[in-house]
């Protein structure tokens, strides 16, 4: 088999390899808040979970273009070797920050990895879109800062409407309500993170001559949509520890809140094909939600270890 060829498929088992770890790393995303709030039995939370995330992934491929098109000036520019060593930089960092419960962006360790290595291949800067870097960097900076602010105001939606009732009653209807928000979260997610991967296969296709356009193969939909479901399966203790109990102390009228909020930013990312962090967006919803209710409540501290 000549040496192209196993460099092509090395790069796709790294790249679905990087889908399993972000499934199991980000399955705090879509269902922390629910699993705190005793909404839903943690196993039936991570099944229902890999199956949105596999459809959620199957929905679309325009984030995958703009991770594919967006990063580097052209396919010629990249070359297995910068994409190998990319995912290395981004799966060793997801592996890193999910032993230490720390709630990391995946997105923004892919991205990175790609810029960095760009950087240092025989392209160099010259190989870069810094216009669609740039755009890619705000939609990451802005999302966890538009889940804060919109958090805060459906929590005080929600206080506003609600808040003459016992907190018992209330509860207990939003619990149930949580179940469906949490199956949204897990769609949306898998509609936005899947996609990275799946860019990045494509950017390998396209370099090696095996594609003629950034149009996503049927199969390769297919194998980061499983790939990604698996590693949900796994689930991700750790983190979800992190999200649902370390930054704000949830009821399931703020969990609700949270993965409300959370898969509207997402999904809308998702529409307008950029690529953002389910994580931030997540944290900052939460944070946002916990400022509604008492700023001092919130654990500030999880912010600065993110940051």
């Amino acid at each position: 088999m000549p040496e192209f060829q196993l460099l092509i498929f090395l790069v796709i088992l790294l790249a679905l390899l990087f889908d399993f770890i972000n499934g199991f790393h980000d399955t705090a995303n879509a269902i922390a808040t629910s699993v705190s709030t005793r909404a839903i039995h943690p196993q039936h939370a991570i099944i229902m979970a890999a199956v949105l995330n596999f459809l959620g992934a199957m929905y679309s491929t325009g984030v995958a273009k703009t991770i594919g098109s967006d990063i580097v000036k052209s396919a010629s520019h990249v070359d297995e070797h910068v994409l190998i060593a990319a995912l290395f930089g981004s799966i060793i960092w997801n592996i890193i920050t999910w032993r230490f419960g720390m709630p990391s962006s995946s997105s923004h360790a892919l991205i990175g990895g790609l810029i960095g290595a760009v950087l240092m291949s025989s392209s160099g800067m010259e190989g870069l879109n810094f216009y669609g870097i740039g755009k890619i960097i705000l939609s990451l900076i802005l999302s966890p800062l538009v889940g804060m602010a919109l958090g805060c105001v459906i929590m005080l939606f929600l206080f506003r409407f609600f808040g003459r009732f016992r907190p018992t009653s209330i509860n207990g209807k939003f619990k149930k309500m949580q179940i469906l928000t949490a199956a949204t979260m897990a769609f949306s997610h898998g509609s936005n993170d899947a996609q990275k991967a799946i860019g990045i296969i494509a950017l390998a296709l396209l370099s090696g001559g095996y594609i003629d356009t950034m149009e996503i193969p049927t199969w390769v939909k297919l194998a980061c949509a499983t790939s990604m479901a698996l590693g949900t399966s796994a689930g991700g203790w750790r983190i979800i520890s992190t999200m649902g109990t370390k930054i704000f102390k949830l009821e399931s009228i703020n969990g609700f809140a949270a993965d409300l909020n959370s898969s509207v930013v997402i999904f809308t990312a998702t529409l307008l094909h950029l690529p953002v962090s389910t994580t931030h967006v997540v944290s900052g919803s939460i944070m946002g939600i916990g400022s509604a209710e008492r700023v001092r409540a919130v654990h500030w501290g999880v912010a600065r270890s993110m940051l």
